[in-house]
């Protein structure tokens, strides 16, 4: 069995892996192969929470689905999986790229240790209707076998860790369902509403601010 459900940076190697299989996730589908009470949408096999709801972002060009937004309360974390080399940790390579982004844009950005791993903060203006305000972010990243989920948590999630904990506790649940196909590094891998037929070809997303855009409500688990 294995355990790439969640490499930290910073974990230790108390003991050996086939004496302290992972108990908790992101998981990738070699380890958690059943559906259970997931709702599928392709690269990514989201558990159902009472009150969670999900929404969909849609590439402005081809519409195809490149990211999930789930959302409970007055908290959101939107995902987004990639594929990533056989080695090496692909979060590491990304996470000096996305807070240079922040910071090229105006905006604050620092790299702190968190639950899973190193992660960012990042603070950024943001026109309203009501006018500007800062808006913060908290970007997670997990290296799984040949594939790299991002999160990003916004709203009270961004920078309270008691209200980030449901949202918290939804992402290590989820499985990643990389698949056999070779795929450059950075690749999005896609995702399928319920109901429709999977994408012919993925869309690399040029956004990384993205969580600050919301997409269309699709439908919602309960």
């Amino acid at each position: 069995m294995g355990l790439f459900s969640r490499r930290r940076n910073e974990e230790p190697a108390a003991v050996e892996p086939d004496e302290a299989p992972a108990t908790s996730g992101p998981w990738d589908f070699d380890d958690q192969p059943e559906l259970g009470d997931r709702v599928d949408l392709g690269a990514l096999r989201i558990p159902r929470r009472p009150g969670l709801q999900f929404g969909v972002e849609l590439d402005r060009g081809t519409r195809r689905p490149v990211s999930l937004t789930l959302t409970q309360g007055g908290s959101a974390v939107q995902l987004q999986v990639v594929a990533a080399p056989r080695s090496g940790s692909l979060w590491d390579e990304v996470r000096p790229e996305l807070l240079q982004s922040v910071r090229d844009r105006g905006g604050q950005c620092d790299d702190v240790p968190g639950v899973f791993g190193r992660e960012l903060i990042a603070r950024m203006a943001v026109t309203t209707p009501a006018g500007t305000v800062t808006r913060a972010v908290r970007y997670v990243g997990v290296d799984g076998p040949r594939w790299m989920l991002r999160a990003a948590f916004s709203g009270r999630a961004a920078l309270e860790r008691e209200a980030a904990k449901a949202l918290e506790d939804v992402l290590r649940d989820v499985v990643v369902v990389r698949g056999p196909h070779a795929r450059p590094p950075r690749e999005v891998l896609p995702l399928t509403l319920p109901g429709a037929a999977a994408p012919t070809e993925t869309v690399p997303s040029d956004d990384p601010l993205g969580i600050l855009r919301r997409g269309p409500e699709i439908t919602e688990t309960r």
